[in-house]
């Protein structure tokens, strides 16, 4: 296995992005599905550079991004975002794009299940067919019911992949698995053969090692059912505002190079900005914690 990273958990340049996760020993990097914001040809130069791969990205569904919207052309443009963001991975030679169906922190269904179930099938099986065209794996991400109501267990990412297509899978992240699946490990023995990519952060969001997971249960599970691609390091670190803040240094008062719609991504995650000195040591944790057991 190979050790990836988000780089949507602190608003800063990819060049910054770049040049850290080289010198800490990642190989590779799971992009922001941001693909607005990105040249991907100097991207890739960027990243030929510093021996970094692109692994993938994720999508980030925000506003009014939402591939089971009840309205016709709402979902028509969450569809294209998303078929942006397989076009920017494309371009950068990754091999793959987490899709998270519906809108992160939305509680309201716009319709009958049976209804946003056909609706969300549509969507995917439009964006499928274009990711099939560009080699692009498509993995179903299910995460907890505190930001969706759609899609929070690793079999309903199943149920949903199987009616996308035969090569659509799914992407796991043990720290959405801690809160929905009765056993994070049978779930994912559940998904050997859809599993095209893994999420890590501990119990608390923290970086791995700083929680109570079982790493090496966790990463011996993966090594069972043969997964041998990449780690995706995806922390987001709790804002602790008060005194008992045991980081008193984390927290980036006056952010930089922040967009709107950046800011409001971390914020609805329950973070904000973090120094880059903090987010520094949560990355390299992250590498002394995971290194050691994928070797």
């Amino acid at each position: 296995m190979e050790l990836s990273i988000h780089n949507w958990m602190r608003a800063e340049s990819i060049e910054k992005t770049v040049e850290r996760i080289a010198r800490l020993g990642y190989e590779k990097i799971e992009i922001q599905g941001a693909p607005e914001m990105y040249d991907t040809k100097a991207v890739k130069r960027l990243l030929d550079t510093h021996h970094i791969k692109c692994w993938g990205s994720v999508t980030l569904m925000l506003e009014d991004r939402n591939l089971l919207a009840k309205d016709i052309k709402q979902r028509a443009k969450s569809v294209q975002y998303v078929k942006d963001t397989v076009r920017m991975v494309k371009e950068l030679d990754g091999q793959m794009v987490s899709v998270v169906p519906s809108t992160v922190g939305k509680i309201i269904p716009d319709g009958r299940p049976e209804d946003e179930w056909r609706w969300a099938v549509e969507s995917m099986q439009e964006i499928y067919e274009y990711a099939e065209s560009l080699q692009i794996k498509i993995g179903i991400e299910p995460i907890n019911r505190f930001e969706t109501y759609f899609v929070n267990r690793g079999d309903q990412a199943m149920a949903l992949a199987e009616a996308t297509g035969p090569n659509c899978g799914v992407c796991l992240d043990v720290f959405h698995m801690n809160i929905e699946e009765d056993n994070m490990y049978a779930a994912i023995k559940r998904a050997k053969d859809k599993l095209v990519g893994f999420h890590v952060a501990d119990n608390n969001r923290m970086a791995p090692g700083m929680g109570t997971f079982d790493w090496e249960k966790i990463i011996s599970t993966l090594k069972e059912i043969d997964y041998d691609q990449v780690l995706s390091v995806e922390f987001c670190s709790p804002l602790d505002r008060t005194p008992a803040n045991p980081y008193p240094n984390s927290i980036d008062e006056n952010p930089s190079d922040m967009t709107a719609e950046q800011k409001k991504f971390l914020e609805d995650h329950g973070s904000s900005a973090v120094t880059e000195e903090f987010y520094t040591f949560l990355s390299q944790k992250s590498v002394e914690t995971l290194r050691p057991l994928i070797a």
